[in-house]
């Protein structure tokens, strides 16, 4: 299997990062940075079809999640941490629930356990606003210049929300469809309580995609699990509020294991 492309900084335990669906490696910028310099070798996958790894067929969770596991295989650490924003966090849930052992603990962000029914109206909405654009004949430069701006809160950073927009712009359309796609059939519902690690889950007050309430809802279901809430803060997290983020990952991360119930 091709070991999807990423980039590494930093020497520690590891830390393996999972970008959204407008991602890539450079959205984990700031906290590539923060854990490095605080002892951890931090690495942010581009996940396939992403950067310059190659795209899977078919482009699926089960697929997604090999490749994720191929990769944390190939960095020779024993186990990780993973943190996962949106859907990095539903290909990180995958990645739990088929090869638990290779995970020591997990940070999931702006995500959920599963995407609804793939005919739902909601789910329909969702596609057919985010393809929109595109159906139009617009770029995924025109698509994120409209699209950011209705994913942030109102405490959100310009150079994080700026950083946002560019790695949709990157992302290649046929990829972004694909992605879409998959996210329809993405269920883990049933796995949260066999997650035994402990896991810490933040929320933004204001993510629409991934609510809140729906992110209390996982974290109840999950037996050792931390739920944060990030007050001002839209659907980006750790690019709307940096520093406040890397906060609560570092926290998460110092914590003995014996403290984290």
């Amino acid at each position: 299997m091709n070991i999807p492309t990423f980039t590494v900084l930093g020497g520690g335990p590891t830390v393996l990062m999972l970008h959204g669906i407008g991602g890539g490696h450079l959205a984990f910028a700031p906290q590539v940075e923060t854990l490095a310099s605080s002892g951890y070798r931090a690495v942010a996958w581009d996940m396939p079809g992403y950067g310059h790894s190659a795209p899977i067929e078919p482009y699926n969770f089960k697929g997604l999640a090999q490749s994720c596991i191929a990769l944390i295989e190939s960095l020779n650490c024993g186990d990780v941490t993973l943190l996962g924003h949106s859907m990095g966090g539903m290909v990180a849930q995958e990645v739990v629930a088929r090869r638990p052992e290779l995970v020591n603990k997990l940070i999931l962000c702006g995500t959920s356990p599963s995407f609804g029914k793939p005919d739902g109206d909601w789910q329909r909405e969702f596609i057919a606003q985010r393809t929109a654009p595109l159906d139009a004949g617009k770029s995924m430069a025109e698509l994120a210049e409209t699209l950011v701006p209705q994913m942030v809160g109102p405490g959100s950073l310009p150079e994080g929300v700026r950083l946002a927009t560019h790695c949709m712009s990157q992302v290649p359309a046929s990829t972004y469809r694909r992605a879409l796609e998959a996210m329809l059939t993405f269920d883990r519902r049933a796995n949260l309580p066999q997650i035994q690690v402990p896991t810490l889950l933040v929320a933004g007050e204001h993510d629409r995609n991934a609510p809140p309430a729906v992110m209390k809802k996982m974290a109840d279901a999950i037996p050792r699990s931390t739920f944060m809430e990030m007050r001002g803060i839209g659907h980006l997290q750790n690019l709307e509020a940096p520093d406040d983020f890397d906060g609560l990952v570092l926290n998460f991360l110092a914590l003995p294991p014996a403290l984290l119930h």
